[in-house]
């Protein structure tokens, strides 16, 4: 699912990806670990497509996104990539049902289609009766799973996740760690995990640890 060969991103002076290559199978759930300013965040950007390597190769789903134009690229990070993060970024003027249709509308695809699959996915994350609250109205734990809907909307080939639990407490931590395994059981889903937790790295199918730019 993904393909990424000796990669190198600079900021200035500071390299910050020295070389790094990294292959991650369809349906697989791997975690990237290591201390702060290790590159983990620089690689995750990259597999995006948010940010542009300086070198390198990156295949996402057989499709080389940045060879392609800036509308393209815009195009295939919408429909290929799926992002969650630590703070949950909800629209706080939507209710979760409309902040998890968002990513489909701008897809330009059928209402009536986005709108059944928010629905399908509110329910398989145990959001049902939540669809009209606001985020204000929703738990923490609600609504990093309303995020997470709204990540899946357009079926995404990866999910990316940048410390996707770091913002929540310990019962709400451990329902959202499960949720990454659950999707990958229920929807095949391939996951990539950058974060700092212990627990959650260790659930995963594999762990990549990063240090100064490499993979150890």
């Amino acid at each position: 699912m993904i393909h990424v060969t000796d990669i190198h991103k600079r900021y200035g002076d500071l390299e910050v990806l020295r070389g790094v290559s990294l292959d991650v199978a369809c349906g697989e759930v791997v975690s990237i670990v290591g201390a702060s300013g290790a590159g983990k965040t620089t690689l995750l950007q990259i597999l995006g497509t948010l940010s542009r390597p300086d070198g390198g190769r990156v295949r996402i789903d057989g499709a080389e996104p940045f060879a392609l134009g800036d509308k393209a690229l815009s195009r295939f990070r919408n429909e290929r990539i799926g992002f969650v993060f630590q703070f949950h970024h909800l629209l706080p003027e939507f209710t979760a049902f409309e902040n998890v249709c968002i990513p489909g509308f701008i897809g330009r695809r059928p209402r009536a289609e986005v709108e059944r699959r928010a629905d399908e996915l509110l329910a398989l994350l145990g959001l049902a009766a939540r669809r009209d609250h606001k985020p204000s109205q929703l738990s923490g734990g609600e609504q990093q799973r309303a995020a997470i809907a709204r990540a899946l909307i357009n079926s995404p080939a990866v999910l990316l996740a940048d410390e996707p639990s770091g913002n929540l407490d310990s019962r709400n931590r451990d329902e959202i760690h499960r949720l990454f395994f659950d999707l990958r059981d229920r929807l095949g889903q391939t996951v990539v995990i950058v974060t700092h937790d212990e627990g959650l790295a260790a659930m995963a199918d594999r762990t990549i640890t990063m240090s100064d730019g490499k993979i150890l």
